[in-house]
């Protein structure tokens, strides 16, 4: 049990094992070259420029598919081959040598523009370049650094396809694993929610946002393995459409959770944001007795997500699983509130959503000692799978970019600026050390688009490198001339390095800085003054990156932000209207496909708010709206993609059914997504957002004595109303008029 629980803690802190692979099969590529050089006795310096070479050789390479990767890292050898000879050759020539040095790094950013390939070619040119540099590469040596490159490249393989092998389909089941453990942690936060006293409530409430996060993160990684790391389209389907049902009933559950908590409506758990007032429990008639037995179907909805129910568990699993599912019927609710009555509804549909995704993701399951509640659940999920449509790709051709629109060409010229500056400045701190602010202001381009996000990397590479000198002071003063200890941390610190990286920037370029200063020691180049001339080279090359980003074909962070912001409004445009339109019984559309797209369009808006939102900004004001605004828009994703999951339902689901009623809803918030995106689009709109009658008001029947709501069900009532209510709320923020209806 402690074995299984230990497992599931690392599953569910690196999903997929995705960073302890990359830091072990760069460890290992390192450590192989190590040895085989070792065994050859080749010099210290050939040491170090082998171990670079087989990180650098390890790392650049991104495709997901193995005959890709032997392909790119193929062609990687001839252009690390070229590379070095003509750093050797150019080592002399001051001039010639820095325009190729120019000249390379704009052809290594520009190749971005041809995916991963393009990509890992261009980071292996430059990177090797660089060790040339390092190491003091000379015509004369060339030989020896072929063969050390060859030695370098062959572990690369070796290490990649040999000693740490990972295929799309085992990566994609440990990612499912990943989403099981986040699962059942979602649920234990909920627990703890449901237990916190007042002065608990604030870091209860920001775990339970954290995990839901993410769960949803976890949840993104799967959709973008599915293509590979599965046999067939439908398949791929199934697990999508099961890992969609499971995070969004989890993350409704935590709502329901929050509002029988409090006695108060909580539409989404990103509007409590952090220092924000958390809701207070109080006593409420009925209420707390009935949370007892909702704390225990928590517990054991957590068990439910991290033992499958099997003959050799025995009837007890089962038995626990019937009752969940039986929550689902309204006799079988016991006497409580209504808010608490909604949490054991939402307890039964994640059971629902836990047993869907054991079905898909292990096969069938035992159903000896199924309840009538339990086999109706499988029935409904037999009849979902039927008609699952794998044949719809939900591509759409995407508008291409020419010249210096296109972000490849527009970075590629700015890193070339920045790094011409940086050779000048750099030459004038130091004629041997100059290649660091190169370094610097190349690094600091990497993923990110936007001069705020430019800043913030450098200011994190310049934090990082500070406390990795006086790290590196530390171990080159313990580590001395014993070269093999040296390596031995550099190793240490190499994997602490990759494992980290997806983390915090900061660390990152701590644990490299630290490494290199052992590198130096074992160069016999090591001082405090080189150390320390490090941090002003890494200083002045953030410091040029920045000047370049701000003036040379700058996108600034307003730009960048409202561009993507758009997009987001896009997203959730389509997202809506192809749900509201199934729901009122339109044709069937891919639906997750683009709740996938609107999650991704999110993420990478919430990804370039980071310079607004970071803590070193003084424009606290801006900062907070920011926030605000992100918000309101993972508000609006939820309850589209809650739209989009019951309208999915559709086919198979006795109890939902189109009402063509709800296009006037519909109607009117595509009217307000569109006034909010043309105003973020131009300032000067004059469109305004639209307010009235609550959505249920809109669903009036014309014809005497016919039911009001139809077939539409209360919960597709409710998640219209209240994305509804929330692009009202977002318009404010973003300064769009709010006016009441036209009569």
């Amino acid at each position: 049990m402690n074995t299984a629980r230990v497992r599931d803690r690392v599953a569910a802190s690196d999903p997929g094992l995705l960073r302890l692979a990359a830091g072990l099969r760069t460890v290992g590529a390192i450590a192989l070259t190590l040895a085989v050089l070792g065994l050859v006795g080749v010099s210290v310096r050939h040491l170090v420029a082998g171990a670079i070479a087989a990180m650098v050789a390890t790392f650049a390479i991104r495709e997901k598919q193995r005959a890709p990767q032997a392909v790119t890292l193929a062609l990687g050898l001839p252009v690390a081959l070229v590379s070095m000879s003509l750093g050797a050759l150019l080592s002399s020539r001051v001039v010639a040598g820095d325009l190729f040095f120019v000249a390379l790094i704009f052809c290594a950013v520009y190749g971005r523009r041809f995916g991963d390939r393009g990509t890992a070619l261009g980071l292996i040119g430059f990177q090797v370049y660089f060790v040339s540099l390092f190491v003091g590469a000379t015509v004369s040596g060339l030989p020896e650094l072929y063969g050390v490159l060859g030695v370098a490249f062959l572990c690369s393989a070796a290490a990649r396809f040999l000693l740490v092998r990972e295929t799309p389909a085992g990566l994609l089941e440990r990612l499912r694993e990943a989403f099981r453990a986040r699962l059942a942690q979602l649920v234990s936060a909920q627990l703890q929610l449901l237990d916190a006293g007042p002065d608990e409530i604030d870091e209860a409430l920001s775990d339970v946002r954290e995990r839901t996060a993410r769960l949803h993160e976890t949840a993104l990684m799967i959709q973008g393995r599915l293509e590979e790391g599965t046999s067939d389209a439908g398949a791929a389907r199934l697990v999508q459409r099961r890992i969609a049902d499971a995070e969004i009933t989890a993350e409704r559950l935590g709502l329901l959770l929050l509002t029988a908590r409090s006695a108060e409506r909580a539409d989404t758990l990103t509007l409590h944001l952090p220092g924000a007032p958390a809701p207070r429990a109080g006593r409420m008639p009925g209420r707390d007795e009935a949370m007892g037995r909702v704390r225990r179907d928590l517990e054991a909805l957590r068990l439910l997500v991290l033992r499958p129910v099997a003959a050799r568990t025995g009837t007890a699993l089962s038995q626990v699983r019937n009752r969940l599912l039986g929550y689902r019927e309204e006799e079988n609710l016991p006497a409580a509130p209504p808010a608490v009555l909604d949490v054991f509804r939402g307890i039964g549909e994640t059971a629902r959503a836990v047993l869907g995704l054991r079905i898909a993701l292990d096969g069938p399951q035992d159903e000896s000692d199924d309840s009538p509640a339990t086999a109706r659940s499988r029935e409904e999920l037999d009849a979902e799978d039927a008609v699952i449509d794998a044949d719809g790709d939900g591509t759409e051709a995407q508008e291409e970019l020419t010249g210096l629109r296109r972000p490849t060409t527009r970075a590629a010229v700015q890193v070339a600026v920045g790094s011409s500056l940086a050779i000048v400045g750099g030459e004038f701190l130091s004629s041997q050390r100059w290649y660091w602010a190169v370094l610097t202001c190349w690094i600091v381009f990497i993923n990110t688009a936007s001069t705020g996000e430019i800043l913030v990397k450098g200011y994190r590479r310049l934090l990082g490198t500070v406390l990795g000198v006086l790290a590196g002071i530390v171990l080159a003063g313990a580590v001395g001339q014993h070269t093999w200890t040296a390596f031995a941390l550099v190793l240490v610190l190499v994997f602490a390095m990759f494992y980290t990286a997806p983390l915090s920037y900061t660390l990152m370029s701590f644990f490299v800085t630290a490494a290199l200063g052992l590198l130096y020691t074992l160069l016999h180049t090591y001082s405090l003054s080189v150390l320390l001339l490090r941090v002003e080279e890494t200083a002045l090359g953030a410091a040029c990156g920045v000047i370049a980003a701000a003036f040379v074909l700058p996108v600034r962070t307003d730009r960048r932000t409202n561009d993507l912001l758009g997009t987001v409004l896009e997203r959730l445009d389509e997202v809506t209207e192809a749900a509201v339109d199934q729901l009122s019984g339109g044709s069937p559309v891919e639906l997750l496909d683009q709740a996938r797209d609107l999650d991704q369009a999110l993420a990478d808006l919430r990804a370039a708010t980071q310079p607004l939102t970071h803590p070193i900004t003084p424009l606290r004001a801006r900062r907070d709206t920011a926030r605000y605004v992100v918000a309101l828009l993972e508000t609006c994703a939820y309850h589209a993609r809650s739209l989009a999951a019951t309208a999915e339902l559709l086919p198979t689901h006795p109890s939902i059914a189109a009402d063509p009623r709800l296009r006037r809803a519909g109607r009117r918030i595509g009217d307000n997504i569109a006034a909010i995106a043309a105003h973020v689009a131009d300032e000067r709109s004059t469109a305004a957002v639209q307010t009235g009658p609550s959505i249920a008001s809109l669903l009036e029947t014309e014809v005497p004595g016919t039911p009001r709501f139809g077939r539409v069900t209360d919960r597709v009532l409710r998640h219209v109303q209240r994305l509804d209510e929330t692009l009202v709320g977002l318009a404010r923020p973003l300064n769009v008029p709010v006016s009441p209806p036209k009569r």
